[in-house]
């Protein structure tokens, strides 16, 4: 489903954010995109939703070079997508309903569709009862889970996140993480760029660490009991930054 073909990120003053990167992702994966802040993570996902395009190389998404994607194409490809940002970039003079329905009324469904899926997906992150509140009104992890919401409403078959647990607490976290598995056994391919350790290790999905750019080790998905992630989570402070 996603491919990196010898991919370089060069911002300006000569920063190399990706260098000669090689990667592929399949149809139904769930992987996570670990490292240092700095390291890469984030760059690869604005490449994947075309925030950038890649200074070398090839980004392909389901066979479509998206770096010969023409600008007029970009709102449809993201349109596809479930998108997941660490500063939830929600619509605070609108409710939590309107944020979760924008999502569906970009794509001209009905009314009434949009009405029973805004309701069914937030009745999945537990905020059916908050849906006429405004933002400011929910707590951190409570906007957060709106902002997954508004990225699942369209059941995508891709769902990218950016650090969604860097500044919550361990329950919350897990929480997030749960509905992004659940998503996953959907059928939705889902690429995570996060420092939360504890999770990635709990979760025995498979890990691309990044460091200085480049692809340092792909850990594939190994079988584990997650049971024990929240005590040895307790112990580490949220970690926040971009990628």
């Amino acid at each position: 489903m996603i491919e990196f073909r010898s991919v370089s990120k060069i911002y300006e003053e000569d920063v190399h954010a990706l260098r000669s990167v090689d990667l592929s992702i399949g149809r139904g994966e769930f992987v996570f995109l670990s490292g240092p802040s700095g390291a890469g993570k984030s760059s690869i996902l604005d490449l994947l939703t075309r925030e950038e395009k890649a200074s070398k190389g090839t980004v392909l998404l389901e066979g479509v070079d998206l770096g010969r994607l023409h600008d007029s194409q970009v709102p449809a490809l993201r349109r596809r997508m479930g998108i997941i940002f660490q500063d939830f970039r929600l619509l605070y003079d609108r409710s939590v309903f309107d944020n979760v329905a924008f999502s569906l009324r970009v794509l001209g469904l009905p009314l009434g569709e949009i009405k029973r899926d805004t309701l069914a997906v937030l009745e999945k992150v537990g905020l059916a009862s908050k849906a006429l509140l405004k933002p400011h009104k929910l707590s951190g992890g409570e906007q957060q889970r709106v902002a997954v919401a508004r990225a699942l409403a369209r059941d995508p078959d891709l769902v990218l996140a950016d650090e969604p647990t860097g500044n919550l607490d361990p329950e919350t976290s897990w929480d997030i993480f749960q509905l992004l598995l659940k998503a996953n056994e959907r059928g939705a391919t889902v690429v995570v760029a996060s420092h939360n350790q504890a999770v990635i290790h709990s979760l025995g999905k498979r890990v691309l660490r990044i460091r200085g750019g480049e692809i340092e080790s792909d850990q594939p998905s190994v079988a584990v009991d997650a049971s024990a992630w929240r005590a040895e989570e307790e112990m580490m402070p949220p970690q926040g930054g971009k990628a």
